[in-house]
């Protein structure tokens, strides 16, 4: 996610994604497995005792922070929590291209490149407070209900 929304991670995307097909099936089955089997069908990424958990989280948590963009995250994690319950794969295809064009033309998306490139840290300079594009949010905030 180095300055754009990652191709084709949102929602019902066209792409393979092998986890979250096993999560459907595993769940929709009702399938038990242990930490061993999770691991082996990589439906997590490690597996560590109940102590090593905060940390372990706290430490990844960082990590991504530290090189992801703030803005191209914020769109991201949009695109995949509404996506997920999209009427169409086509709805998915629109926001996601919209989301992949604009990001690609922002400044992050040139100094993830260069940074890359140069193998150095970015430099991330848009804020999701101010810099993210004038679509976005492109679904109104449901209203809340008692």
């Amino acid at each position: 996610m180095r300055g754009g929304p990652e191709r084709g991670q949102r929602g019902r995307s066209t792409t393979a994604r092998p986890a979250p097909i096993r999560r459907r099936t595993g769940t929709g089955a009702g399938c038990v497995f242990g930490a061993a089997e999770a691991l082996a069908g990589g439906l997590v990424r490690t597996v560590c005792a109940p102590g090593e958990v905060l940390p372990l989280a706290t430490r990844l948590a960082r990590e991504i922070a530290a090189h992801t963009a703030p803005a191209s995250a914020v769109i991201t994690r949009h695109l995949l929590w509404q996506m997920l319950g999209a009427d169409h794969p086509m709805v998915t295809h629109r926001a996601d291209s919209r989301a992949i064009y604009d990001t690609g033309r922002m400044a992050d998306a040139t100094e993830g490149v260069a940074a890359f490139l140069e193998k150095r840290p970015a430099n991330w300079t848009l804020a999701p407070s101010t810099d993210l594009p004038d679509w976005f949010p492109w679904r109104p905030e449901p209203p809340f209900a008692e």
